[in-house]
């Protein structure tokens, strides 16, 4: 053998046995996969799908609605972390479902097939593992909830006959005048019923219940307020001391946030005799609204955005950001950028505290869909 096939017999060895090894410790890799699946990964799977399905079942009795259970599961607030019921039950102390809210509910996706599509999203995340195992599944079963009916969303119509009974003549008394009577009929009448679907905003089905403390009247709650946020701006006071506003638009919403605010307060700063110190009542909504809206946004330490930035939009308030922040992920509950946020939202104490954080987000970020995440927040939260 001569010396250069020697060297071309040694370089093809190495080769050889270097790809040996790559193959070795890939196979190591999926070893640990495959171990890591059955061991962690598929019970910890399991345990949350019956985690799912009991709050499904518990809140479908306890709302006494197997629709707004949907509504909840369909939008992300059931995850199966075991804490499902006690958070919705928290968020619905403030909130009372309206009478009759999910009559007209349309389910366009039922239980069992947000199921089918979580175990295919599972299983997939584990192709390699199975096919070098020849696994059969994962071994999760079929859902144990079917849920409701799907329908096609859109108004409903409901068509109904409807019959006049008919009116003999009469003479009217003293006179040998006859009235004319009118035959019996029968009219088909349609009637259209909007119907609500789980993209459908939360005040359609829920309104506060919050009692409201008694801080005085209006016109004296709102010169409290006249102090903050250029307010003040937009009102004007008579001599005898009755205000006129003239606000609109975005801070309409924001003066109605704040006002929502200093109720919730108020309690902290009543007087000896009783009363409350709207001046000392209105400082304290001020930071508290900020606090819990622009500074959960992207100006406290722990925030959801980054780069989070003022600017104005003919002539009202608008902010940008850069990005999500590295806080975002773990400080916040929920699985989807869009859970966190919502069930954020869902802690906040009324409708316009809601209105003004969605109107207060960055315009320009968006989900991982390419929905803009302002323009959805301001639809749910009308």
């Amino acid at each position: 053998m001569s010396a250069f096939r020697g060297i071309l017999t040694g370089f093809g060895m190495a080769a050889i046995k270097d790809k040996e090894a790559k193959d070795n410790a890939k196979m190591e890799v999926v070893k640990a996969a495959g171990l890591d699946y059955h061991t962690n990964q598929l019970p910890e799977h399991k345990k949350t799908e019956a985690n799912r399905a009991s709050a499904y079942n518990q809140l479908t009795t306890i709302l006494e609605s197997e629709e707004a259970a949907d509504y909840f599961d369909a939008n992300g607030f059931i995850t199966g972390d075991g804490k499902d019921v006690e958070r919705i039950q928290k968020m619905l102390e403030d909130k009372g479902i309206k009478p009759n809210a999910f009559k007209d509910y349309v389910p366009t996706s039922n239980y069992g097939d947000r199921y089918k599509q979580r175990q295919s999203d599972f299983e997939s995340r584990f192709d390699v593992v199975k096919k070098t195992f020849d696994m059969q599944g994962s071994g999760v079963g079929p859902s144990t909830i079917k849920g409701l009916l799907t329908k096609e969303a859109g108004n409903m119509t409901r068509t109904e006959e409807v019959t006049t009974p008919a009116v003999e003549p009469q003479q009217i008394e003293g006179t040998p005048i006859m009235t004319s009577g009118t035959p019996e009929r029968t009219e088909t009448i349609t009637t259209e019923i909007p119907r609500t679907t789980a993209d459908t905003a939360m005040s359609e089905f829920f309104v506060s219940k919050t009692g409201v403390l008694d801080i005085g009247k209006t016109s004296d709650i709102e010169k409290a307020a006249a102090n903050f946020r250029g307010f003040g701006e937009g009102m004007t006071t008579d001599a005898l001391g009755n205000t006129t506003l003239n606000i609109m638009g975005n801070k309409a919403v924001e003066l109605a946030a704040f006002k929502s605010v200093m109720n919730d307060v108020a309690k902290q700063y009543v007087t000896e005799d009783d009363k409350v110190s709207l001046s000392l009542t209105a400082e304290a909504a001020n930071k508290k609204l900020f606090d819990q809206t622009q500074g959960v946004i992207g100006m406290d330490n722990v925030s959801m955005v980054e780069g989070y930035t003022k600017g104005t939009v003919k002539g009202a308030e608008s902010y940008t950001a850069t990005g999500f922040s590295s806080d975002f992920e773990n400080s916040f509950e929920g699985n989807t950028k869009r859970e966190k946020i919502l069930r954020y939202i869902s802690t906040l104490g009324t409708k316009s505290e809601a209105q003004y954080f969605a109107q207060s987000f960055p315009s320009n970020l968006t989900f991982d869909d390419g929905v803009n995440i302002k323009q959805y927040l301001l639809t749910v939260t009308q």
